[in-house]
């Protein structure tokens, strides 16, 4: 059976694909518009989710990859400032699971991140990331 494809839509004929909309829209939710971020890096996340859940992924799971994805661009303070200290909390956690575990999907998110030259400098020096 073939995969589903994301679709970036082209010139304005054709449309973006749901999981690109549902993403874009859980990353306003998260506080970081969608703008900023490459589409290249958002079929990355969508294609990093469709990995983990071969099915579909759930309409839950896109807020919670936007923000962590979200904290790894603002950093602590200013994703703080915008979600609150129990989100930064989570995030913080989930960080923290992922660099001892080192390869699930929150693991990816960040080193996505980290190769993407996205990542705040704050979150590289408080966790230790590095890409060798």
């Amino acid at each position: 059976m073939a995969g589903r494809r994301s679709s970036l839509g082209f010139l304005g004929m054709f449309g973006r694909s749901g999981d690109l909309r549902q993403l874009d829209a859980a990353l306003r939710g998260a506080d970081l518009h969608p703008a900023l971020v490459p589409e290249g890096v958002k079929l990355t996340i969508v294609n990093l989710m469709k990995d983990h859940w071969p099915e579909e992924p759930p309409p839950q799971a896109y807020p919670r990859v936007a923000n962590l994805f979200s904290y790894c661009i603002a950093g602590p303070e200013t994703f703080e400032r915008a979600q609150g200290p129990q989100q930064r909390l989570d995030a913080e956690r989930r960080i923290e699971a992922a660099l001892e575990t080192g390869d699930d999907l929150d693991a990816q998110i960040v080193l996505m991140a980290l190769h993407a030259k996205l990542i705040n400098a704050e979150v590289v020096e408080r966790f230790g990331l590095g890409a060798d």
